[in-house]
């Protein structure tokens, strides 16, 4: 699919659909429920499928992901064993949250992925669960999947996690609550707290602290979870790349409702605003979470910036689309912090340079990042390589939709992975 136009101006005011890394966790928590409860607006995209089937296949009931989704919980300790291995598609979440579960059920499971799932690390997980008493098999020649895991009962667990990740401090949290033992987790930096934030909205009893012992979570156990009735928000990542559209574009302005405005969430829009972009939201309380109406702007000149290790957890899904922008933006930026992006769907640093020069953009790889050179006039034209990464096609389709740009994304249907509605919704703000 190729993009292009020679003036860009956008108008709309549009849902994305549901949030990820929320959707994710509301299907795992309702099939850990005791009793019937309702998701409303789950991301009907292919990793939020994968969870949806594996916990099928262990044993709760989830109708077909729709509008409205209904789960009938298993209890925390009442998943059964699954007749084939579980497969996790290309869902790094699926997989690393499921593992947590998997640890505290008394029984044995298999969990397999694509590919680039299971070229992607798993020992990071593995390691605080074997130390709480599960027994997990590995690979000898690698450190990702398949992998064996064979729960049952847990100790409790202190532990420091090497890097800032929502997923391993995830996987101890649901390790501790389906276990029913106290877990505390300690970060190096704060990184997504929908876990925490969801819990705790359903009654467990979760410490966090951010001050005078840095970005530490503690969970205490619970004898059941009960069931809830919940709407999904918008997910901000799927929002990033309208709002970037808006603030690369020669006119207009786009409102985007609804939209998930957690602040483990919303470092895209302080990078952006701090290059110049006119975004401006509105915010109110739910289920926890802080939700509510995003508007970009078009109309200002967008300026270089450094992006520093401790924003990384903030925007770790938009780097991409970030080092897109910059190539539109006076200066030079720079990404540091950022090594975690060489084990996702690609190599997404190598990725995102190979790219930028193929389109006459100069583009230094660094270790732990990259920097950019912007030019914000040049015309930008060329057949990107997505490497089946959903992120990379999306943040080369957005920076080909601005006026110069004529740009071939290589695998426009990888984007079903997150954003399914992508190039609909690209449509609908760009049209006419």
């Amino acid at each position: 699919m190729t993009v292009g136009a020679r003036r860009l101006h956008v108008s709309g005011d549009l849902r994305v659909l549901g949030d990820k890394s929320i959707s994710h966790r509301a299907l795992l928590l309702a099939a850990l429920a005791s009793g019937h409860s309702t998701v409303r607006g789950v991301l009907q995209s292919a990793d939020i499928q994968s969870s949806a089937a594996v916990l099928r296949a262990l044993g709760a009931s989830l109708s077909r992901l729709a509008a409205i989704t209904t789960i009938e919980g298993r209890g925390l300790r009442g998943l059964t064993p699954a007749a084939a291995a579980l497969d996790c598609g290309n869902s790094g979440t699926t997989a690393r949250l499921l593992l947590g579960i998997l640890a505290a059920q008394p029984f044995s499971a298999t969990l397999t992925g694509d590919a680039s799932l299971s070229r992607r690390p798993m020992r990071r997980v593995a390691e605080p669960l074997r130390a709480m008493g599960a027994v997990i098999d590995t690979p000898q020649s690698h450190d990702g999947l398949p992998l064996t895991i064979s729960g049952g009962a847990l100790r409790p667990l202190n532990w420091t996690t090497p890097v800032a990740s929502a997923q391993i401090k995830s996987a101890i949290l649901f390790a501790g609550l389906c276990g029913g033992v106290p877990v505390t987790i300690a970060e190096p930096q704060r990184s997504r707290d929908h876990t925490e934030r969801m819990l705790s909205s359903l009654g467990v009893d979760l410490r966090v602290a951010h001050a005078g012992a840095p970005n530490q979570v503690t969970l205490q156990p619970v004898e059941r979870l009960p069931p809830f009735d919940t709407s999904i928000p918008g997910d901000p990542s799927s929002a990033a790349y309208i709002a970037a559209l808006a603030a690369m574009a020669d006119g207009g302005e786009i409102t985007i409702r609804n939209v998930l405005l957690n602040p483990t969430r919303t470092g895209f829009i302080t990078v952006m605003r701090r290059m110049g972009a006119r975004i401006d939201t509105e915010s109110q309380e739910a289920f926890g979470e802080s939700l509510g109406d995003l508007t970009a702007r078009s109309g200002t000149t967008l300026v270089a910036t450094s992006i520093e290790p401790d924003e990384i957890p903030t925007l770790i899904d938009e780097i991409p689309l970030l080092a897109c922008v910059a190539a539109r933006a006076d200066g030079v930026t720079t990404i540091r912090g950022a090594a975690e992006l060489r084990v996702k769907e690609s190599d997404r640093i190598a990725a995102i340079v190979q790219n930028l020069r193929l389109l006459g953009i100069q583009c230094e790889e660094l270790p732990d990042g990259l920097r950019v050179t912007g030019a914000p006039g040049a015309p930008l034209r060329g057949r990107v390589q997505t490497f089946g990464d959903h992120r990379i096609a999306m943040a080369f389709a957005t920076l080909g939709a601005v006026s110069g740009g004529q740009i071939e994304v290589d695998d426009p249907a990888c984007v079903e992975i997150s954003y399914p509605a992508f190039w609909r919704d690209v449509a609908h703000v760009t049209r006419g």
